[in-house]
């Protein structure tokens, strides 16, 4: 009688936790062979109230990782953004990828979030303060390596050694070798050398206070001094 109630209690499943059934694998008048170890579950159940973010971040990044780092969450085809928070890190870099795997957190109160979305993870990082960004089109490629062009106080171009810290694609981040104000030339030309002596044609929009000005030039005078 005993083994009756305890098999009888079985017809009814009650998850462990409040969420919604994302996947049914069974139906009504289906045989439930149970004790076999060979059948497939029968519902997957998703807690969506929070949802978990798993992504993998260039190695470049990953000193920056920082639990409670901010992240905003964009879904494609979507205008809303959702906010996100870094948890942890896998700690280790994967040798194949050279990234490193992160999950993050993010509210979900009212479902639009779906369990399985794929989305594009927008990082907060903070900017040390000495550090500047400079368009990748300001670089020179030389024999003694990377300088950037800038126009002198007497429209005179100065090469400057840069270095340079991580790579953001159309920026890059400048370390050293220029500094907040320095007029910087875009996409000069190979053949500009140190003293020659350039128009500038002044860009409409001001740079924000702190941040090198881009400078468009056009050679004046090519002989340098």
């Amino acid at each position: 009688e005993e083994k009756l109630i305890a098999l009888e209690s079985f017809k009814r499943i009650v998850a462990p936790f409040d969420g919604v059934v994302t996947a049914r694998k069974t139906d009504v008048g289906a045989l439930i062979n149970a004790g076999s170890g060979q059948g497939v579950e029968l519902f997957s159940v998703a807690d969506v109230h929070e949802m978990r973010v798993y992504v993998r971040v260039p190695q470049a990044f990953a000193p920056e990782l920082t639990v409670g780092l901010s992240a905003k969450l964009v879904l494609p085809g979507q205008a809303r953004t959702f906010d996100a928070k870094l948890v942890t890190t896998s700690n280790a870099i994967t040798a194949a990828s050279r990234t490193i795997l992160v999950e993050l957190r993010a509210e979900n109160p009212d479902g639009a979030l779906l369990p399985g979305t794929f989305t594009e993870v927008h990082f907060q990082l903070p900017t040390p303060a000495h550090v500047l960004r400079l368009p990748t089109s300001t670089l020179l490629f030389r024999q003694h390596g990377l300088q950037v062009a800038v126009v002198g106080p007497d429209n005179k171009v100065v090469l400057k050694p840069v270095e340079v810290g991580r790579d953001l694609g159309t920026e890059i981040e400048v370390t050293s070798g220029v500094e907040p104000g320095d007029r910087v030339i875009d996409s000069p030309p190979d053949s500009i050398t140190a003293g020659e002596v350039v128009k500038v044609a002044e860009p409409d929009v001001k740079p924000a206070a702190g941040t090198p000005k881009i400078a468009q030039s056009e050679t004046v005078a090519g002989a340098p001094k």
